[in-house]
């Protein structure tokens, strides 16, 4: 038994598997509304997958600029402690030019 689907009971719910409609010869041509169209859905569809596929590098992204970030912060701190090893070596190298000196007087 081949039963066809009817307006209130389709066949099947999916619109791509529904016949489409055909025009009616009995209806002047162009006096019906133009049919609807879902170019917005597909446009908004496209752009979220669009968004998706970019998510990763959006992602990475982000985490460049956290990173970036944390070595501005942690760039000072560095630059204290080398200024602060620098000092220390040009103590202990004065120390030894001062010992050097004076045992250079001492021997004189």
């Amino acid at each position: 038994m081949n039963i066809t689907g009817t307006i209130d009971r389709p066949l099947t719910h999916d619109p791509q598997k529904q016949a489409p409609m055909k025009p009616s010869t009995s209806e002047p041509r162009g006096s019906a509304t133009p049919d609807f169209t879902t170019t917005g859905a597909n446009d908004s569809r496209q752009n979220r997958t669009r968004e998706m596929h970019l998510m990763p590098e959006a992602m990475a992204r982000a985490h460049m600029r956290e990173l970036l970030h944390t070595a501005e912060q942690e760039r000072p701190a560095a630059r204290l402690v080398t200024a602060r090893r620098m000092q220390r070596r040009a103590e202990r190298a004065s120390m030894r030019a001062r010992r050097a000196l004076a045992m250079a007087v001492m021997q004189a």
